[in-house]
């Protein structure tokens, strides 16, 4: 971006949403499931998906030149990124994307302005009815949504395992923690510890399946309901669905089921104190358009934690960089 003219950046930034597009288009049509150690043509990936191949051609080149696939003498390859589309991968972003592709996500973002001038998501003016009901009515995007935050969650799993070592606590509390990924993880790593999965009712009703003896299943509502009493809270990817005075509520519960002392381990997206282009960044303006959340800069953890009772020890940047664990003690 920077040795662009100001010029060429302002036309490429105006017209840069067609890249997105293009990946949600890739994803949609299964194309990385199609494309294997070889590489391939547009015109035979076009007949595998049912694409037109001169289109996909075009799809495929823009992305190519983001490093999402790779051209090779007339013919497409994977390339690491790539290959996180692909559905078989384990660490697949392919739901990932599509949820970002359905119509009221993308849609959404036409709406921004109205959130800029009024401060409400603009997912409203999308789905009036909430997301929640939507889901309800829409049983497939309900899957689609499942199998992407499970898809996402992979990644910041492995992340968060080789970044923090979770011995010292018998017992963890992962709070939003949905079907139980990180907190199933983090008993298979520390045998002798024990695990409280925190959710709405409904949510737990579907985790059924990581339940045992040291896991333990509990449906509630953070805002109305009291949190188990444990060494450790772990909310990942939860506080930047949230405005302040939210935000500021579900850790102020935290508090009061911690004992002084008690661990708080957020997992988040952090904005960085420097001016440089970032995903936490695309995610705080996405956290507005959809839930009226936010993305938060380390001074005002710093500020959130103290209003709830905690102290801000530090941030673990994790090694993917993307994410980071924002410690605190309850004081």
């Amino acid at each position: 971006m920077s040795e662009l003219l100001p010029h060429q950046l302002i036309v490429q930034t105006a017209l840069s949403f067609g890249l997105p597009r293009s990946l949600h288009v890739i994803a949609e049509l299964g194309v990385a499931d199609h494309l294997d150690e070889e590489p391939a043509t547009a015109e035979t990936l076009a007949a595998a998906v049912g694409a037109h191949p001169e289109s996909l051609g075009r799809l495929l080149r823009v992305l190519s030149d983001y490093g999402i696939f790779e051209q090779r003498s007339g013919k497409f390859a994977h390339t690491p990124a790539s290959r996180l589309l692909r559905s078989d991968h384990p660490q697949s972003l392919r739901s990932y994307v599509r949820m970002i592709g359905l119509p009221w996500f993308w849609g959404s973002y036409q709406y921004l302005e109205t959130a800029v001038r009024n401060g409400k998501p603009a997912l409203q003016k999308v789905l009036p009815q909430g997301i929640w009901s939507h889901f309800d009515a829409q049983p497939q995007e309900a899957r689609l949504f499942g199998e992407a935050m499970t898809g996402k969650a992979q990644a910041d799993i492995a992340a968060v395992m080789g970044s923090y070592d979770f011995s010292h606590f018998a017992s963890i509390a992962d709070i939003g923690g949905g079907h139980g990924h990180l907190l199933a993880a983090i008993l298979r790593a520390n045998p002798s510890a024990h695990g409280v999965l925190f959710d709405l009712p409904q949510v737990i009703e579907s985790a059924q399946a990581v339940a045992s003896e040291r896991l333990k299943l509990q449906g509630g509502d953070f805002f109305k309901d009291a949190l188990p009493v444990c060494d450790a809270y772990t909310l990942m990817e939860v506080i930047h669905d949230w405005n302040d005075r939210d935000s500021k509520a579900i850790l102020s519960a935290v508090r009061r089921a911690a004992a002084k002392g008690a661990k708080l381990l957020l997992i988040e997206q952090m904005l960085p104190d420097a001016s440089v282009p970032n995903a936490a960044a695309l995610l705080d303006i996405a956290m507005m358009t959809l839930l009226g959340g936010k993305q938060r800069t380390r001074s005002e953890y710093a500020r959130l934690f103290e209003e709830a009772g905690f102290r801000l020890d530090g941030v673990i940047w994790m090694p993917a960089g993307a994410s980071s664990i924002i410690e605190g003690t309850a004081v």
